[in-house]
């Protein structure tokens, strides 16, 4: 593809879903800003990502695409106000006269959203489903790098020219902070604690209960941390599975908003979560990680000194969405209770050099 061009204008970042790829592909604001600081930059993404992106002060604009709520009125037939909301949408775009508009996503349904934005030059990230014959330009979203957020660096380096500048960039607003602290003190939590995030869309990407279980008894016992558990409202079932086996275990499961949760996240001693994105999520704000891969492996390299990744391939992994195992999920039993504490001592003696 073509490579930088003239500097642009105004340029429209468009990432829809899903919370772990926002964030991973959150490292181009800074590369975009850095590289063309009188810029125009906004993003558009899907409401209930909204608390990710919009406190972010090198963001000029974030657009919200309200999905669930667009999907209700079609339900109801309410197709007038649909049609209304849905042009108010497209007006907005296209007053902005966008100069680049980069489709990180690859999808139809981001596609459809970058032609009719109208940007002069629309690149598409490994774009497919047909969305590659409304872009100008395509990107190839194969790349042979282990380093987080591998294919949104790649192409932030092909469209500013410089390859120091990707870096995770997720801001958290003062509001959600107090919020946050009022849920966690309101539950008893008042000093450090550490964060478990077990929660994903796949059983083969999970750890197991009773791991979590005696993990959580462990950093409340030998290190005196409060635990706290965070995941969304579809998880709140499991979540009080693994809280019944844990006395003391702060279940915040489904009680906050994504934004609260990120300032949850950002006070916490210790992060420990399999690949979800509230994991990205820790590493993007410097919390000490520990990353439980097995079936998926996003990244081997964090990009940071506090944040680790545990992960034993076998012949068969990664599997991704197709495993072969039978529901053993035999690469996450390879994780023990004593390999995440091995881990977790490792980060904190680096913490201890750095005088942290």
């Amino acid at each position: 593809m073509p490579g930088i061009g003239s500097p642009p204008k105004s340029i429209l970042i468009i990432r829809l879903s899903a919370i772990g790829d926002v964030i991973m592909a959150s490292g181009l604001i800074p590369a975009l800003r850095a590289a063309y600081p009188d810029a125009r930059i906004a993003w558009l993404t899907e409401s209930t990502n909204s608390d990710l992106l919009r406190h972010n002060p090198r963001l000029d604009q974030v657009f919200l695409w309200p999905r669930g709520r667009w999907r209700q009125l079609r339900r109801e037939r309410r197709y007038r106000e649909l049609w209304r909301e849905a042009r108010g949408l497209v007006g907005a775009l296209r007053a902005e006269r966008f100069e680049w508009v980069i489709d990180l996503q690859g999808l139809i349904k981001s596609g459809i959203w970058a032609w009719l934005s109208r940007g002069r030059r629309r690149v598409g990230l490994g774009s497919r489903e047909g969305s590659q014959f409304l872009m100008t330009e395509i990107a190839d979203r194969r790349v042979n790098d282990v380093r987080i957020g591998k294919e949104y660096r790649k192409l932030a380096e092909t469209l500013t020219g410089r390859a120091d500048t990707f870096a995770l960039d997720i801001a958290v607003s003062d509001d959600d902070r107090k919020g946050a602290k009022e849920l966690l003190e309101s539950t008893g939590v008042i000093g450090k604690y550490a964060v478990i995030c077990p929660f994903t869309t796949r059983p083969q990407k999970h750890w197991f209960d009773e791991r979590w279980a005696e993990l959580a008894a462990r950093l409340a016992g030998e290190r005196r941390l409060a635990v706290v558990m965070l995941g969304g409202p579809a998880d709140k079932a499991r979540a009080e599975s693994i809280a019944a086996q844990t006395p003391g275990l702060v279940d915040l499961a489904g009680r906050t908003n994504l934004g609260q949760c990120a300032a949850v996240v950002e006070k916490a001693k210790l992060l420990i979560g399999v690949d979800t994105g509230l994991t990205h999520l820790g590493i993007a704000l410097s919390v000490p990680t520990v990353a439980i891969f097995g079936s998926t492996r996003p990244y081997l390299d964090t990009g940071r000194p506090t944040a680790r990744v545990l992960y034993e391939p076998l012949d068969c992994s990664p599997c991704r969405r197709r495993p072969t195992c039978g529901g053993t999920f035999d690469c996450m039993k390879a994780h023990t209770v004593e390999s995440v504490l091995t881990a977790i001592e490792t980060l904190e003696s680096i913490g201890e050099h750095k005088g942290e």
